[in-house]
C-alpha cells in the first residue's frame, strides 16, 4: 500500500488524456506528471488514494526514446504544455492513442482512427491568450499563466506558444499597472481591479486586440484609471494595435469574461482571413486559435460534408446542393467557407455577440443564403424543424461537454444524409457517437484527428456519421 512521501522506482508505460505518465506499482496506477513512455523514474508520492496515486519525478535513471530538453523554462511549472519534454512525434503518437482508446473503451465502437494530421509550427501559433494577473510575494505585479491544478501564477511574459508581440503587449501592461498605480485583482478577498490581460492576433492581418477584464459592474460604477495612457503606450509600442476594450466581470468565478465589455479605442474587433473569407473578431467572438491548423481542420469537414473540393460545382443549379445546418457555429467561420457549397446555411450559436458577428461576416463576403440564429443549439435547432426547415447535411462543433441527449434526438428527427461532429475531447465524441449507433441512426465511418495544440494534451477530431446500409 503506497503512502503520501513514498520513494518508488517506477517504469512509465503509457499516458493519460491529461499527459500525465502512468506507471504500475503493485498493481496500483501512478500518475506522474513531465514523463514519457519509457521512462525509467524516482517517483515521490505526493498523493495516495485507495486506487491510485499521483508522484514527481524526483530523477530519470533511463530515459524514454521520447524524451527531449524542454525549450521552456517554465515549461515543468506551468499548466499549459505537457509534451515539451517529448518529441512531436511522441507526442502526435500519444494523441493518436488517447482517441483510439476513446472509441474502444468509452464509445465500444470499431472505428478506424487516422493519424494525426500535425501542425507545420509547433512555436509561436497561437492567436489569442488569456492572462491572469497577480501581485507575487514582493507586491509585484506578473502576468502568466496558472500552474496545474492551482491559481498560482507562474510568471510567463513570453510563452513560446504566443506570438512575441504578446509578451510587448504584458510588458506596456505592466508598466501601466505600476507607473499608474493600477490595483491587482485578490481573488480571495475579491478587491482590486485588473483580474486578466485577453490579447487576440489575426493570423493573417496581424491586426491585434487588447482586452483588459476588470473587477465591477461597468464603465458607469468601476470606471478604469488612466487608461488613455495605456493606449497611447500601446500606440506607440505595438506594431498592428487596432483595438482596447474592458470587459466587466464582477463574479467570483473561473470564467474569464464578464456580460458588459466597453470599446475605449478603436472599433471592439480585429479582422482576419480562413480559407478565403474574412472575419470580424471581437472580443467574446470563437475563433480558432491556430489559424493555419483551423483551415486544415475546416476542410476535412467540408470534404467529409461534400466530397473532394474538385466535385464543387459539378451541379448546375443551387437547388441540387444540399441544406447545411450549423450548430454551434460561433461567427460562422465553418458554414460560411462551405457556403458556396450548399442551397442554404443555418447557423445556431448562444452567443449573442457571435450571431452579430455571424452575420456582419456573411455580408462582408457576399454571401447571401446564410440564416443565423441566436439560441440553444437543441431549441433553436428544434425550432427551425417545426417551420419545416430540413437539413441534408448536419454540422456540429460543441464544447467539451459534446451533445445533449435532447439535442440528439432533435438531430436524428432532422433525417440528415450525413452529420459532421467536429470534437475537442475525444471521449464525449466517442460516447455520442455510441449513442446514435445504439439506437440504429447513424454509424461512425472513421475519424480524423488534427493537432490545432502543439505541446498541449489537447487534440481536435472530425468524424463523419452516416445511415447504417440497412437503415
Amino acid at each position: 500500500m503506497l503512502r503520501k512521501n513514498d520513494e518508488i522506482r517506477l517504469t512509465i508505460d503509457a499516458m493519460t488524456a491529461e499527459g500525465s505518465g502512468i506507471g504500475r506499482y503493485d498493481g496500483m496506477a501512478v500518475f506522474v506528471p513531465n514523463t514519457a513512455v519509457g521512462d525509467s523514474v524516482l517517483c515521490h508520492i505526493i498523493k495516495a488514494k485507495k486506487n491510485y496515486a499521483v508522484g514527481k519525478a524526483f530523477k530519470v535513471f533511463t530515459a524514454s526514446p521520447d524524451r527531449v530538453e524542454p525549450d521552456c523554462p517554465v515549461a515543468a511549472q506551468c499548466g499549459g504544455c505537457c509534451y515539451r519534454h517529448v518529441t512531436y512525434e511522441a507526442e502526435l503518437s500519444y494523441k493518436h492513442r488517447r482517441v483510439a482508446d476513446a472509441f474502444e473503451r468509452i464509445g465500444h465502437l470499431d472505428v478506424e482512427v487516422l493519424p494525426v494530421r500535425g501542425s507545420g509550427e509547433t512555436l509561436r501559433y497561437r492567436n489569442k491568450a488569456q492572462f491572469p494577473v497577480q501581485l507575487d510575494r514582493n507586491m509585484n505585479p506578473v502576468m502568466g499563466f496558472y500552474a496545474s491544478n492551482t491559481h498560482r501564477v507562474v510568471p510567463c511574459e513570453n510563452c513560446v506558444l504566443q506570438p512575441e508581440r504578446f509578451g510587448d503587449v504584458l510588458t506596456v501592461v505592466r508598466e501601466w499597472i505600476i507607473r499608474r498605480g493600477i490595483t491587482v485583482y485578490d481573488e480571495q478577498t475579491h478587491k482590486g481591479l485588473l483580474r486578466h490581460v485577453y490579447i487576440r492576433q489575426g493570423h493573417y492581418s496581424k491586426e491585434l486586440m487588447v482586452c483588459l477584464v476588470v473587477n465591477g459592474e461597468g464603465p458607469r460604477t468601476t470606471p478604469v484609471p488612466r487608461v488613455s495612457f495605456l493606449v497611447d503606450a500601446l500606440k506607440d509600442t505595438i506594431p498592428g494595435f487596432k483595438t482596447l476594450s474592458i470587459n466587466y466581470n464582477p463574479s467570483k468565478t473561473n470564467v474569464i469574461l464578464g456580460d458588459e465589455t466597453e470599446v475605449v479605442y478603436g472599433d471592439g474587433f480585429i479582422g482576419d482571413t480562413l480559407l478565403g473569407c474574412t472575419f470580424r473578431i471581437s472580443p467574446k467572438s470563437f475563433y480558432q486559435v491556430n489559424t493555419p491548423q483551423a483551415e486544415v481542420l475546416y476542410s476535412i469537414a467540408a470534404e467529409k460534408a461534400f466530397g473532394p473540393a474538385d466535385e464543387a460545382g459539378s451541379a448546375d443549379a443551387d437547388t441540387a446542393k444540399p441544406v447545411l445546418l450549423d450548430l454551434y457555429c460561433g461567427t460562422g467561420t465553418i458554414g460560411l467557407t462551405m457556403a458556396d457549397r450548399c442551397s442554404r446555411l443555418y447557423g445556431v450559436e448562444i452567443v449573442p455577440e457571435a450571431v452579430e458577428d455571424a452575420k456582419r461576416n456573411a455580408a462582408a463576403n457576399g454571401i447571401d443564403n446564410a440564416t443565423f440564429l441566436c439560441g440553444d443549439a437543441a431549441d433553436a435547432a428544434a425550432r427551425l424543424r417545426a417551420d419545416g426547415v430540413k437539413a441534408d447535411i448536419i454540422l456540429v462543433d460543441p464544447p467539451r461537454k459534446g451533445l445533449s441527449e435532447a439535442l440528439i434526438q432533435t438531430i436524428a428527427d432532422f433525417d440528415p444524409e450525413k452529420i459532421v461532429y467536429i470534437s475537442c475531447d475525444p471521449a464525449t465524441l466517442a460516447r455520442d457517437c455510441a449513442r446514435f449507433a445504439e439506437k440504429g441512426w447513424y454509424i461512425a465511418e472513421g475519424v480524423q484527428p488534427v493537432d490545432l495544440f502543439p505541446r498541449t494534451a489537447h487534440v481536435e477530431n472530425v468524424c463523419l456519421l452516416k445511415k447504417p446500409e440497412n437503415a
